[in-house]
Order: structure tokens, then C-alpha cells, then sequence
């Protein structure tokens, strides 16, 4: 039986990638050791290092003016970093589109000046009328794409401030202009790799700026300034990370790949709209090719659901317990077969109890 994982995060990574690795685990390159004990600041550690990032450059068209890092602390560690980087003496907006950006603000709010801007409207759709002036702002904050609410912005919010953004859960899954960003930021475990690294991609004249009680580990300038080595990095990750991008490249690149993800996605999404049994509150302007959450009419048939889904071999389908339903998360490393997979079982589900 295959084994399709529909897990958020940490999430499946491409077979071929875990294959190599699982090749290259115990003697990496000849070497008689494992990638993950060779010194970070070995000559063979640092051509890993480099070929990841001069390759994550080239899938996402990054600008020679911008820092590319490789951080510690997930996401959430950004949420901290990002004012105490950026914010100094101004104010900065965060706009709220789902519970991840809500806890972006709640966090950046210990550090200085926010202004929080909601959003989210009933039905589940997202009314950017809602936006204030933004003259003046440090920066604007905003998350492209929420995972656990499975709710997507796709335009660019209207600013004259510094745009950042969370791109976590979609970061290489769509094309996007770095150019129109002051800083993008990743935890890796649901579009590139392990858990433990976080990509910063920032505007290089926005460092140097960091409150002094900065913590060093999260202090862009010094991780800047040493590679991305201040601290000894979670070197496996980073390896990983650069398979995937390896991986990505040979699929084709972002673009391929943002193609692939709106098939499989519309097909999930075409087939609960249409079979009556299941349902999605999102505006369809607004739902996340990446993450995709549905409901069964029948909550009381949740646990059934997920039981059956389970031994089919469909794994992580329950949905966030803030929203509860189901959630499918269906990033680049999930083929179209694993979406045929869930929509047949999901159609033998709803016949057997509908």
C-alpha cells in the first residue's frame, strides 16, 4: 500500500531526496563520516553550504542586494527577530488573515509599536478595503498563506512601507518578485525540508539596524556577517535543503512547480464542491492551493472518517485543533497521485455513508 502523508508540517519531503540521504547518511561523498559530522566550517560542509544558497538564488530570482540566512528558532523565532531587526523607534502594521498572523503581532507587540489591521470576514473571505495608509511604517507584516485556516493572499497588499512576509507554508510553491520585498522569512519543515532551519531573505540596507538587546543568535547582521555560522547551524537541515533545491531544480523550478500544485489543488477542491457530502468555507479567491481544509456535513462521522482514511493509507488529515474538520496539506513534495489517492477514498467515503 502506498503511503501518502498529508501532515502540515513537519511535512513529506520528495522520495528522491530521502532516498539520497539515506544513501549518503553514514559516508557522505566518500568521506567515511555523515554529513551531519563534518565540521560547519569544513571546506566540504561549506561547498554544501554555498551550493544551497547560490541554488535557493537562482530558483527564486534573488537580488544581489539581498542576504540570504540560514537561521535557527522556526518561524516563530522570526516573529521575535523581525522587530527587534527592523522596528527600532517606528511603528510597524501587521495585517491579520488567519492564526498565524495573529501571533505574529501578538509576539512583535513585546518590542515596540503595532498597529494589527483584521482582515478576515465572514465566509471566510479577506477584505483588503481594511488596509489603513501605510506612510510612515517601519514595515507592513502580512502571511501569504495560512495553514492552518487554509486561506491565501495572492495580490500583494497596496504599501509604501518595507513589505515582510511569512512565506512558511508557501515559499517555492509560487512565483513571486523578491524585488517588491524588504525581507521574507521560512521555517523549512512544510516546503523545504526538516525541522530546526529558517530562511531570511533580506534587503541588505535594512541591516544593521537591530535593537542592542537583540539576542545574537537572531541578529541579522551578525548571521550575515558569518555565513550563517555565528552559531553552529543545524547542519543536516541545511544539507537536506539543498537536496530539495536540487530536486526542485530538476522539476523544472517555482514556476513548474506552482503549476502543479494549482492542478492538484483544483482538483481537490472541484471534487468537494461538487459531491454534497463535503464542504469548504473558503472564498474560492482566497483558498490556499497548499493547504486545504474541508468539512464533512456530518461531524459526527470525523473520526470515522479519519480512521478509514488512516488505514487506506492517507495520513495526517485532521484538521488543526483551533478550526478542527479536515485539513490537506499539499505542498511540492506531494505528487497528483496521492490527490487522486484522497479524492477516490473521499468518494467511496461518501457513498458508503452519505
Amino acid at each position: 500500500m502506498t503511503i501518502y502523508n498529508f501532515c502540515a508540517g513537519p511535512a513529506m519531503l520528495p522520495a528522491a531526496v530521502m532516498r539520497k540521504a539515506q544513501q549518503e547518511f553514514c559516508d557522505y561523498h566518500g568521506l567515511g563520516v555523515s554529513v551531519m559530522e563534518l565540521s560547519h566550517r569544513s571546506a566540504d560542509f561549506m561547498a554544501v553550504a554555498e551550493k544551497a544558497e547560490q541554488d535557493l538564488r537562482e530558483l527564486m530570482a534573488i537580488p544581489d542586494n539581498y542576504a540570504v540566512l540560514f537561521m535557527h528558532g522556526g518561524a516563530r523565532g522570526q516573529f521575535s527577530a523581525i522587530p527587534m531587526n527592523l522596528l527600532g523607534k517606528g511603528k510597524a502594521l501587521y495585517l491579520e488573515t488567519g492564526q498565524w498572523s495573529v501571533a505574529a503581532s501578538e509576539e512583535a507587540q513585546k518590542y515596540g509599536d503595532i498597529d494589527r489591521v483584521d482582515l478576515r470576514c465572514e465566509q471566510t473571505t479577506l477584505d483588503m478595503s481594511r488596509m489603513p495608509d501605510t506612510k510612515g511604517y517601519a514595515y507592513v507584516h502580512y502571511c501569504p498563506n495560512e495553514t492552518v485556516d487554509g486561506v491565501a493572499l495572492y495580490q500583494l497588499p497596496p504599501t509604501d512601507a518595507p513589505l515582510v512576509a511569512d512565506l512558511s507554508s508557501c515559499i517555492l510553491g509560487r512565483e513571486l518578485d523578491v524585488s517588491r520585498f524588504a525581507l521574507l522569512y521560512a521555517g523549512a519543515q512544510k516546503n523545504i525540508g526538516p525541522a530546526g532551519l529558517t530562511l531570511v531573505i533580506v534587503r541588505r540596507d535594512l541591516l544593521g539596524k537591530a535593537d542592542p538587546k537583540c539576542p545574537a543568535i537572531l541578529n541579522y547582521q551578525l548571521a550575515a556577517n558569518n555565513d550563517s555560522m555565528y552559531n553552529t547551524p543545524p547542519t543536516f537541515a541545511w544539507y537536506l535543503a539543498g537536496e530539495v533545491f536540487q530536486w526542485l531544480k530538476q522539476q523544472g523550478g517555482v514556476s513548474a512547480m506552482a503549476a502543479r500544485n494549482w492542478a492538484k489543488a483544483s482538483k481537490l477542491y472541484d471534487f468537494i464542491d461538487a459531491s454534497g457530502f463535503y464542504r469548504n468555507p473558503v472564498a474560492p479567491s482566497h483558498r490556499s492551493e497548499m493547504n486545504v481544509t474541508f468539512q464533512l456535513n456530518d461531524a459526527q462521522l470525523d473520526q470515522r472518517f479519519l480512521a478509514e482514511a488512516e488505514a487506506a493509507g492517507l495520513k495526517a488529515l485532521k484538521g488543526h485543533r483551533l478550526v478542527g474538520g479536515m485539513r490537506a496539506s499539499i505542498y511540492n513534495a506531494m505528487p497528483e497521485a496521492g490527490i487522486d489517492a484522497l479524492v477516490q477514498f473521499m468518494d467511496e467515503f461518501a457513498r458508503t455513508y452519505g
